[in-house]
Order: C-alpha cells, then structure tokens, then sequence
C-alpha cells in the first residue's frame, strides 16, 4: 500500500484534476462544427422522443442529459444499453433518433444494440471518446469527446471523459434551446413546482403582502408610533406615504438601531428623520425572478422592498425575500 500524502499533496492532486478537465472542455469547444450541427438538425426537426443511451459511467451522464434536454422542451428518455434487448426497446416509435455515449466507442452492449436501432430506422447519433471506433463508424452525426488522459492519480478513471460527454450535451441542450426558439415562459411550463419556474410564472403582485397587511405612516410620525407600527405589522419595514399614497421612504429595524446610535434625545425624532428616503422599489406586475435580481444582485442584499402600482407611484405594499421562496400553496 502506497504511503498517504500530505494536506499539500493532496491539494496539488484536486488542483491537478480541475486543470486536466479544464483543459478537456476547452479543447471540447474547438471540436464544434458540421457534425454537431447535423445532430441539432436531427434533433430539431424530429417531432417525436429522443432516445439516450450509455453503460456504466456513461450511463449516468446519459441519465443527466436527458433531464437537461427533456427540461429544456426536446422530450428525452434513457434507455439503459444492457436491459435495452431484454424488452426496454419497446419505447422506440419508429424514426426515434439515438444518442450513443461512449468513451471507447466499444461499448459491447450498446454496439450489439445499433443493428437494431437501424431497424427502428432511428437515426443515430454518437458523443464518444475514438472516432475510430464501431460506433463511430456507424453512426449519422459523429460528436467527438475525446480526452488526452483522465484526471485523477492513476489516469484511469472517468473523469475528464464524463465531464466532456456532459458538457457535449449541455451543448446540443443550449443549441437545441435556440433553434427552438425555447424561451423563459416555456421553461416555467416545464419546471411549476421547481423555484425556478415559480420565479416565472409568479408576479410580485401574487406573493406581497398588501394593504391591510402593512404598516403605513406619515412622514411626521413619532418614533414611538413607528416602533409601535412595526410591532403590529412585522413586515420586516414600514412604508412612509403622502395623503396620495405615495412611497416617500421605508423605515426597517435596522434603520432604528441606526438612529439611536447616533442620538440620545428621541423626543423630536419623526418617521422622515429615520427613514431611507428613494429606496429601491419593484413594481407590482414584475416577474419574481426580476424582483429577485433586485434584491440579490447587488453587493448588500435588500430582504423587502416597497412595490409600487403598475401605472402610477403609488405604493401597494411591501415584497420580502421570505415571500420570493416560501410556497404558496392553493
């Protein structure tokens, strides 16, 4: 048994296994051409599944691909190579394309597969690590993943392999989302209870919490009634309003403990004293996923914002983060 290196080694090893699969995927991007367009034809322009399919390793990437490209509307089911000729080729429809994934592109069961495929008249598509190999030779489009050497220690395990044949089919998903024409409504379609569809499909409007639910005050109200006004509606802030409604500033927690740092005397102090006055607002028919990069994309996050009617400045209630993430369940 070999001796176990040290903390340093073992750093230099992980740091040498990014750089080999750094590596791999660079080189992956210089390999896109002809080839790879005539798979995202195939695929485009078939109306029915897409069959996938890989052994071992390959067989999970496979798995992982078919999830990307089926989330991303080219419907796609993994068909597992060995069990494939013991009945799981009942899935096929006649004219169902194939995508084989192989590093050797020797793979025994799925090799033993294509003259059936061909039967299927399902045309095939190869992501594999030799272009010399069977199945490269028997496929229609030809999409090389070839790797100089895996990167871990022994140079033997799928590594660089799996994260290249991955990133292939992240390539013909991308592809296949522009050439569909597949946008961001389509996506929520697809993903309801995930939060990335529910950040899509949901307005600010659905979530906020409205009127009756907020603190509202004037800009001459006292500490002591803001205090009390933020008690009654923890909210996270206050909205300061006009006679009109509307926004003139919020007030937060942290806006109080601010304040009585910089003061000893409270007695004049007046919610417009306390306030932070223009604060970022969202507007009440936003998407969520737009209020979100309002509230995350910035180097402080904001956890409530002030949302605004739609067609005027009027202030309708208040946003917060909590509201982004929690379910809503009807």
């Amino acid at each position: 048994m070999s001796e176990i290196p040290d903390n340093k080694s073992l750093l230099e090893i992980a740091g040498h296994c990014l750089r080999q699969e750094a590596e791999a995927l660079q080189a992956l991007q210089g390999r896109l051409g002809e080839s790879f367009l005539k798979a995202v034809e195939m695929l485009r322009s078939h109306n029915g599944k897409i069959v996938i399919c890989g052994m071992g390793k390959s067989g999970h990437i496979a798995q992982k691909i078919a999830a990307t490209l089926s989330s991303t509307g080219t419907p796609t089911i993994f068909l597992h190579a060995g069990e494939a000729r013991h009945g799981d080729l009942g899935i096929y429809h006649p004219g169902d394309p194939t995508i084989l994934i192989s590093k050797s592109g020797s793979t025994a069961e799925i090799v033993h597969l294509i003259p059936v495929l061909k039967d299927f008249n399902s045309p095939i598509i190869a992501i594999v690590g030799n272009l010399n190999s069977e199945i490269a030779r028997c496929a229609d489009a030809v999409l090389d993943a070839s790797v100089a050497q895996e990167a871990d220690p022994l140079g033997l395990a799928p590594t660089a392999s799996t994260v290249t044949a991955l990133a292939m089919g992240d390539a013909l998903a991308s592809a296949l989302m522009a050439a569909k024409g597949f946008q961001g409504d389509d996506f929520a379609r697809l993903h309801p209870a995930g939060q990335l569809g529910r950040n899509l499909l949901n307005r600010v409007a659905d979530v906020m919490k409205t009127q009756d639910e907020v603190a509202w005050l004037s800009a001459e109200a006292t500490l002591r009634e803001v205090v009390i006004a933020l008690t009654r509606f923890p909210q996270g802030a206050c909205c300061v309003v006009d006679a009109d409604s509307r926004l003139l500033g919020i007030i937060t927690d942290g806006d109080i403990r601010r304040m009585m740092e910089k003061t000893d005397d409270f007695h004049g102090v007046r919610a417009t004293d306390i306030m932070t006055a223009d604060p970022i607002t969202v507007l009440q028919g936003s998407s969520l996923a737009d209020a979100l990069k309002l509230m995350e994309d910035r180097p402080r996050q904001i956890y409530v914002l002030p949302v605004l009617d739609d067609d005027s400045s009027r202030c309708l209630g208040l946003l917060r983060l909590h509201d982004v993430y929690q379910p809503q369940w009807k």
